[in-house]
């Protein structure tokens, strides 16, 4: 029954532990992705605490001593020296039928020819769990000389003792767990996980030419042209959608970027907008709010244009006291 439990237990860990990783990967909660490494070390402390009382019932418990024959034994790979050892053993207590039993021991490569088929050993197991046989490291002179003087008629393969079967129901009860504390995890982050998704902002920008040789670019009523770097996006996301060389007049204002192009058969001096001063305009414009003696301004306007023996950029503010420009 305290098998059935335990496992109950570990699904339920496993499940919330790999939930966890998963979900706070998902929803970037560092917190939760820690505590996936924390469940299962907590779980680990609590078992190792909670066993205390019963190891020290069994280790109160004299444990049978007893010799047992090697049947076989098969060695495990490793990188170091030292092997893991599984003997297949016939085990002779004093009074009672032999059995057959299997022990675990690590054996360093160099001591391996110690142990062959046929050896006497000496062992020692719990009475009541005659599958737990140890190796005993460092016999007492009696049980050497016994071991050395005796004979061991091996037992027969069926005389094998196991660990009783746990049977199906561990099995479930611990997918039971696992699904439990998989669910516990997404119930208590089920709004993080399954919100529905914030709908996408609209465009910082919006470009539309129009068929009289002009082209604007709005954007959104929170940004300003003259916030860092955004009069060169406009300027270039207008340089994708039409050809901006011609360009005759330009005008930057708080959210809009006018631009006028020259017509084609008319020769008239034209400039790439794409060499607008775009670092400069928003120095010269704060320049003219400052100094410009228009009241508090209200409005304002950038306007470049191209005159045969130089470009222009005029800038004027407009407040209470009327308007008033500085060229640049």
């Amino acid at each position: 029954m305290r098998t059935i439990a335990l496992g109950f237990l570990t699904g339920i860990v496993v499940g919330a532990t790999v939930c966890s990783l998963v979900v706070g990967i998902i929803v970037e909660s560092v917190p939760l992705f820690v505590a996936g490494f924390g469940i299962p070390l907590g779980y680990g402390v609590l078992v190792w605490l909670g066993g205390l009382p019963r190891r020290a019932r069994e280790a109160a418990v004299p444990q049978t001593v007893a010799l047992a024959r090697i049947e076989s034994l098969r060695a495990g790979g490793t990188e170091t020296g030292d092997l893991p050892v599984e003997f297949v053993l016939t085990v002779a207590p004093d009074g009672e039928p032999a059995h057959r039993a299997t022990a675990t021991r690590t054996v360093n490569l160099a001591d391996l020819p110690n142990y062959r088929k046929g050896d006497v050993l000496v062992v020692a197991y719990p009475p009541e769990r005659p599958w737990k046989v140890r190796l005993v490291d460092n016999p007492t002179p009696e049980w050497q000389r016994r071991a050395a003087e005796a004979v061991i008629e091996p037992a027969p393969e069926s005389a094998l003792v196991a660990p009783p079967p746990e049977g199906c129901a561990a099995g479930a009860l611990t997918l039971v767990g696992i699904l439990l504390g998989a669910g516990a995890v997404l119930g208590l982050f089920r709004a993080e996980l399954f919100a529905p998704e914030a709908p996408s902002p609209p465009p910082a920008s919006s470009t539309e030419t129009t068929s009289s040789g002009s082209a604007t670019v709005d954007v959104g009523p929170e940004q300003s042209l003259l916030d860092e770097g955004e009069l060169r996006r406009a300027v270039d996301g207008l340089a994708q959608a039409t050809d901006v060389s011609q360009t005759l007049t330009a005008v930057v204002q708080e959210h809009r970027l006018t631009v006028v192009f020259a017509p084609t058969e008319v020769q008239v001096p034209r400039f790439d907008l794409r060499t607008l001063p775009v670092t400069e305009i928003p120095r010269l414009v704060r320049k003219a709010l400052q100094t410009l003696d228009v009241g508090t301004p209200q409005t304002w306007q950038v306007t470049i244009a191209q005159l045969p023996s130089a470009r222009t950029i005029r800038v004027t503010v407009t407040g209470p006291n009327g308007s008033a420009s500085l060229a640049g």
